[in-house]
């Protein structure tokens, strides 16, 4: 069902661009190709998505960025013609035609939003700096790794440039926020290198939703070879008496407010206390827990602008830092990208979480 309905939201898109630029240049005379062009293509793309995710090699690594790519800049080029048709729809009212400027402004606009968005995925995350206050922890510097989606969509080489970014930042503790690796080639090589990281107070994360998909099993071979210590529904103390709590990806595990409740009450409410959720819900539950710090992934920003404001209609907080209850809450927009190879308007980062400093 999941692959009809993405199938023929693409088609769509792709109709809708199609059937935009007819209107705005007729001269060209494309009417068959409005439908028959986006069919076509649109079965090219989804059997490459689908072919990629179980066949590895050069050819498939080029299938899968072209096609995911293509996908992406399809939904960026949908967005600006739709917005240039209600403009036009709009102008009508007055018996304006401003297709002779529309036209040339829509593929002006999509040219450049598309050279912004593939930069935007080919451009290695920025640290994020942020500076929180909280009584009665110790000094720390704390990295965030989130939804790196490692594999096929993301080279070992940028890997190891990111990982090489967020060593040079010192950090004492890495909290990894789930979807780390997804499929592909080299699957051990990503976790050895993030083994190889030296880490004083060590590594810990959670499971994001894409680590059930991928295969529960696999996935907790790659945290425990990756030097990751797993919290599931579970608390860790660190060295100085900092405690870790995290749990399961809410959705996916369907973890319910009581787990979140049950788990925070075990822990020591006279230590500090930092809460990991792949997925950025029941804040407020943490917050009564005691938590001080929250940290959340899974939403990208967004990633292709203005997709950001599809998801703040599933969650109520989507990307930066947040004060519920006295509790700090960070959402990141995570690593790399999910999927399609681009960023527009929200980038990558590797945040570093500098405590009382």
């Amino acid at each position: 069902m999941f692959f009809i309905v993405a199938s023929v939201i693409l088609w769509l898109m792709q109709v809708t661009v199609g059937a935009w630029l007819y209107f705005a240049f007729p001269q060209v005379g494309w009417k068959i190709p409005v439908v028959l062009a986006p069919a076509a293509l649109t079965l090219a793309i989804r059997f490459s998505m689908e072919y990629t995710r179980t066949h590895w090699g050069a050819w498939e690594g080029w299938a899968y960025y072209l096609s995911y790519t293509w996908g992406g800049l399809v939904f960026l080029a949908f967005c600006i013609c739709a917005l240039c048709a209600l403009v036009q729809w709009a102008l009508f009212f007055f018996h304006v035609n401003a297709r002779a400027w529309l036209g040339p402004v829509s593929v002006g606009l999509m040219v450049l939003v598309s050279a912004m968005a593939i930069y935007g995925g080919a451009s290695s995350p920025r640290v994020k700096r942020v500076a929180v206050s909280v009584p009665g922890a110790p000094k720390m510097k704390i990295a965030l790794l989130s939804d790196s989606h490692l594999g096929l969509g993301v080279s070992l080489k940028r890997f190891d440039k990111a990982m090489n970014t967020l060593e040079a930042e010192q950090p004492d503790v890495l909290l990894v926020l789930g979807d780390v690796f997804e499929y592909g080639p080299h699957r051990r090589a990503y976790a050895e290198r993030l083994a190889q990281a030296d880490i004083p107070l060590g590594v810990y994360g959670v499971f994001g939703n894409h680590e059930y998909y991928v295969g529960y099993e696999n996935s907790k071979q790659f945290f425990k070879d990756a030097g990751i210590t797993l919290l599931e529904n579970e608390t860790a103390e660190l060295p100085g008496g900092v405690q870790v709590a995290g749990v399961k990806d809410v959705r996916t595990a369907r973890v319910s407010k009581k787990d979140v409740e049950n788990l925070l009450a075990k822990t020591d409410k006279s230590r500090p206390l930092i809460y990991l959720s792949h997925t950025p819900l029941y804040a407020e539950e943490a917050a009564a827990g005691g938590a001080d710090l929250m940290f959340s992934g899974h939403t990208h920003n967004g990633q292709i602008f203005p997709f950001n404001y599809l998801v703040r209609l599933q969650f109520p907080r989507v990307y930066g830092l947040f004060d519920v209850d006295g509790m700090k809450f960070y959402i990141t927009s995570g690593m790399f990208y999910w999927g399609v190879p681009l960023r527009f308007l929200a980038p990558a980062e590797i945040p570093v979480i500098e405590v009382n400093e």
